[in-house]
């Protein structure tokens, strides 16, 4: 830091607040450090009694907080996001788009493990809207050893560490099992939970086939929509381990590869997440447990975003859901803000 005097202080970086107190009124910084003087602040500071200043002694090799949060921020910013100005060191990424977020956790961990300097983020692969915080930047101190930055942009690597994954438009068929609900002996429930899911994002439902609990069955529903040109069938119902639960059996049948027959979740523990390949085609078909007709949140809340943004699920996206697997069934649910899934 240097003295200066503040009629001298125009374009000059504050090293500390300046309070103003007015009795009974306001007792407020009306200017923050980090703060870079213009002429217009040159009576206010006058007017609050500084007529000296503490500011920002430019010196090779050191940065500035703004300067050191630029380049946090570029560490992590990637299409279809935006960024703030500096304000208090500190700059914020928001979305432009609708999607699916992606963090990598792992160089994440490494650039905040390096010390005086911090990146805080929302949780992955979760959606986002246009407009939704994802993450801040700042250091620590005031200013920060450029040597300490570069090392920064070193460890985090050349591809940023944030990626929004944009929602496309899905096609979906619905195949709904069951000989009670085949037979009339009781109204589908599925159906109207699946459309509601399914209407939060830019989905076509190409229709509902309800079939008898036999393999062939089911195996034409699902043949009927792959032929129509789905991006995706919903099996729903069948999942257990009873002996006329036959909806697993019937998309092994099919032909898709399974990833996963069962999830670290609850409720969800039942979930199927398989592919169908076909002419160039990727196709996921997803059995989904009796809980998602009558829980408000289930494994389906989980999977379905990344399904819908193209990822392509593995055994070990599967498994990693164990830790904050366990929805809590709150008297009001929160959900996204709470700890399901993350």
């Amino acid at each position: 830091m240097k003295l200066i005097e503040t009629k001298d202080a125009v374009g000059q970086v504050l090293c500390h607040d300046i309070t103003q107190i007015i009795p009974g009124v306001v007792k407020d910084a009306v200017f923050r450090k980090g703060h870079i003087i213009t002429e217009e602040d040159i009576p206010v500071l006058l007017s609050v009694g500084k007529e000296h200043l503490y500011v920002w002694e430019k010196k090779e090799g050191i940065l500035h907080e703004d300067e050191a949060a630029a380049i946090l921020r570029d560490i992590c910013i990637n299409e279809n996001m935006s960024a703030s100005e500096p304000k208090e060191g500190k700059i914020e990424i928001k979305a432009e788009t609708d999607g699916l977020l992606k963090i990598d956790t792992k160089r994440l961990n490494a650039v905040n493990g390096l010390g005086e300097m911090m990146i805080a983020t929302v949780h992955g692969n979760f959606p986002v809207k246009k407009g939704d915080k994802l993450a801040a930047t700042r250091v620590i101190p005031l200013v920060i050893e450029e040597e300490k930055m570069k090392r920064a942009k070193e460890t985090a690597g050349e591809k940023p560490l944030l990626q929004i994954l944009p929602f496309g438009h899905m096609t979906v068929g619905i195949v709904t099992t069951g000989s009670e609900v085949f037979k009339g002996r009781i109204e589908d429930a599925f159906g109207p939970a699946i459309r509601a899911k399914l209407a939060e994002y830019d989905t076509e439902i190409l229709g509902q086939r309800i079939v008898d609990d036999d393999q062939e069955s089911i195996v034409g529903a699902i043949g009927e929509f792959v032929a129509q040109g789905a991006d995706l069938v919903l099996c729903t119902g069948g999942m257990s381990v009873d002996p006329d639960d036959k909806t697993p059996g019937a998309i092994k049948a099919f032909g898709a590869d399974i990833v996963s027959y069962g999830a670290p979740v609850l409720p969800g523990a039942m979930f199927l997440v398989s592919y169908y390949e076909s002419d160039g085609r990727v196709i996921p078909i997803l059995g989904l447990p009796g809980c998602v007709m009558y829980a408000k949140r289930t494994v389906f809340d989980l999977m379905l975003p990344r399904i819908l943004a193209g990822e392509r699920l593995t055994p070990e996206d599967i498994s990693a859901y164990g830790e904050g697997g366990l929805c809590l069934n709150c008297p009001v649910c929160h959900f996204p803000n709470c700890g399901f899934g993350k």
